[in-house]
């Protein structure tokens, strides 16, 4: 007879300060802060600065925070799709296909925000109209990535019988 495990610890505290710091800084950018106001700006460097150094800790970091670990390859994303349809979702520890794929891009759009938003600070982009819509273009396009991040965590979370959100507390991803 084989044995389900129930709970492993997947996200180190690094993973989760990081996470959570990053929602702070998005949610006070959002719902607090005026654009171009000083806090704006130095909120998007602080999350840029995060992502910085998430990337680095997905490299070196323990197990599930390696890129190798959920990297979204073609045959991942396609197998995981697959499987979803057929109403037999893979269970995995760390992030899956898709969820790798949304990190990695709301990641990227972090780091694009943070330059355009850096660049306009500069004199060779101060006021030229492109660097700025595209800023706020990114920005517009981000929130609902946010969203749909969020919804997918709650949905999959039902889908895959895990808790995911409190995994991102407790660093401990429960199967029930």
């Amino acid at each position: 007879m084989s044995t389900v495990k129930a709970s492993q610890r997947v996200w180190d505290p690094f993973v989760r300060v990081f996470h959570w710091s990053l929602v702070a800084c998005v949610l006070l950018n959002l719902f607090v802060v005026e654009e171009g106001e000083t806090l704006h700006q130095w909120l998007g460097y602080a999350a840029s600065v995060l992502v910085i150094l998430r990337v680095g800790w997905g490299f070196v970091g323990p197990r599930h925070a390696r890129f190798v670990d959920f990297f979204p390859t073609p045959a991942r994303v396609t197998r995981h799709i697959r499987m979803l349809v057929r109403g037999q979702p893979e269970h995995t520890w760390g992030h899956n296909p898709l969820g790798a794929l949304m990190v990695l891009g709301l990641m990227v759009m972090v780091l694009a925000l943070g330059l355009t938003g850096w660049m306009q600070t500069l004199d060779a982009f101060w006021g030229v109209d492109w660097v700025q819509d595209l800023h706020e273009g990114l920005g517009e396009g981000f929130m609902p990535m946010v969203g749909l991040h969020a919804l997918a965590a709650l949905v999959m979370g039902r889908i895959e019988r895990t808790r995911l959100i409190k995994a991102m507390v407790t660093g401990v991803k429960e199967r029930y």
